[in-house]
């Protein structure tokens, strides 16, 4: 009986190299279902808090930060109660947040029905005010997420993020990435008459 030679050592590391690059193009393909399931557009990712009570988070005020003479407060979760209220978590260092910066105060200007609330995500207070007095303050609220545990508790998968919550202090949509002028108006205006129209 013949035996067979052992395997060379390239045809073993050509075997190893195989095996540990199947994971890799496993997760590819996947990963490519998963985009092409959203049409590319990372705003469809749903979220497992649609329907939910927003996050209880309670967090500080951005100091020095002012509106019409007065402090601005920090996040307090009992203000979204009654309201509907749309929640921009934004930092300066952000670029998209710098693009989508003028259409949330310009929306803030157009209708007074909702009011518009800021996390401001592991910022400084200067840069964030510095960014604040550029663009305008369109927050009636903006609470300080210094170390990004408020994030995790609002599921957010990085800056920006925006949310509709309900007059029932629920969350009914969440959109991942910048507002742009298209989303603006297809999506996130819909999403707030929605909730203006939803029953106290």
């Amino acid at each position: 009986m013949t035996r067979r030679p052992p395997p060379s050592p390239s045809a073993r590391s050509s075997r190893r190299s195989i095996m540990v690059m199947l994971p890799l193009v496993g997760f590819a393909m996947l990963f490519a279902l998963f985009w092409v399931r959203l049409g590319g557009d990372p705003s469809k990712i749903p979220s497992a808090l649609i329907g939910r009570p927003a996050p209880a988070t309670v967090l500080p005020a951005l100091l020095g930060l002012t509106r019409n003479g007065e402090a601005v407060p920090g996040l307090d979760p009992a203000a979204f109660l009654g309201k509907v209220s749309l929640v921009n978590v934004w930092a300066s260092w952000c670029v998209p947040c710098h693009d989508e910066a003028p259409l949330l105060t310009a929306l803030g200007r157009q209708d007074p029905r909702f009011q518009i609330v800021g996390i401001n995500y592991k910022d400084t207070a200067d840069n964030a005010r510095r960014f604040l007095g550029r663009y305008g303050n369109p927050f009636t609220m903006v609470g300080v997420d210094a170390n990004g545990r408020a994030a995790i508790e609002w599921g957010v998968y990085g800056v920006p993020e925006t949310f509709v919550i309900g007059r029932d202090g629920k969350i009914a949509y969440k959109l991942v990435g910048p507002i742009t002028p298209e989303n603006l108006e297809t999506v996130l205006k819909p999403a707030l008459e929605k909730a203006l129209q939803a029953p106290s």
